[in-house]
């Protein structure tokens, strides 16, 4: 039987981004970088809570027992969310763009707890080669890629020895794989991973217990799954166009959490910018916390 997308929650995100499954919590938390918010959903109870952010988030990291969140100007950090209280983000490093209106997009943690986020510059429609990759841990922030337009599908190996990235991009639209030292946190030998998807673009990713590499079809409303070597072996259907970014989480991990976006364009009644689960028949593995 073919894995089916049940919606979560009745929200409709205009950017629905950066799913991460908190096992202390047993609970799903997730942005929407343009509504300027964070999610939070608790299956066991289906209890829904959100906190208004001062700046747009690209994503999440769980952090002690907070979270960092990468933001317009830089990293900031806030406390354990509680339902009905504010969050109230600290700056922990400022970044220095390469041009004028940018912000942090796509970003988590490798498997040894430094986080990795890209930037981008917030018209897509510039095409500008603006963004880098950035790397922050207890020694500050430093630059490990640029020349990147919109970076995206950021994502590890189980052993944490490959590290998957993908621009967005319609002008290059790819998914690359790096060898990654897990001792340094430097990726080295970047080649190509998924040369172009059957369908759409290349946005969020997540891998699983396997190996396997789950990478969102944006314009496609698709999930498809790579194995390490590069071959798709499974398509998964969701009923949003613009998928963004998937993450596994449950109290198995066997859950497949998709987030979507919802473009000026929607029909009424449309299910874009909404949060689907699926069991998809793979576990996934639990994210690492920041350590910075």
């Amino acid at each position: 039987m073919p894995a089916t997308a049940e919606r979560v929650g009745t929200q409709l995100c205009g950017v629905g981004e950066s799913p991460v499954w908190r096992p202390a919590d047993q609970a799903f938390y997730w942005t929407d970088i343009p509504g300027r918010m964070l999610w939070r959903w608790t299956p066991a109870t289906d209890a829904f809570a959100h906190w208004e952010l001062p700046q747009m988030a690209g994503s999440i990291a769980m952090r002690g027992d907070g979270w960092l969140l990468a933001m317009q100007d830089g990293l900031y950090v806030c406390d354990a969310l509680q339902a009905g209280m504010p969050c109230s983000p600290r700056l922990l490093a400022a970044v220095a763009h390469t041009a004028p209106d940018m912000r942090f997009n796509d970003g988590r943690c490798d498997r040894q707890g430094r986080f990795l986020a890209g930037t981008m510059a917030m018209d897509m429609g510039l095409a500008l080669p603006a963004g880098r990759l950035y790397r922050h841990d207890a020694s500050g922030v430093s630059v490990l890629l640029d020349d990147l337009i919109v970076p995206n599908g950021l994502a590890f190996s189980p052993d944490g020895a490959t590290m998957y990235l993908s621009d967005s991009h319609p002008s290059r639209a790819s998914v690359w794989a790096f060898d990654y030292d897990p001792g340094t946190g430097v990726p080295r030998n970047r080649r190509v991973f998924i040369a172009a998807l059957p369908a759409g673009r290349p946005d969020g990713a997540a891998v699983d217990a396997d190996g396997g590499y789950w990478i969102c079809g944006n314009d496609a409303g698709r999930i498809y799954r790579y194995t390490p070597d590069g071959r798709l072996d499974r398509t998964l259907e969701v009923p949003a166009a613009k998928v963004a970014m998937c993450a596994f989480g449950g109290t198995g991990m066997d859950t497949l959490f998709v987030t979507s976006i919802r473009p000026a364009s929607a029909a009424p009644g449309s299910l874009d910018g909404a949060v689907f689960a699926l069991r998809p028949g793979a576990r996934g593995l639990e994210e690492a916390a920041s350590n910075g």
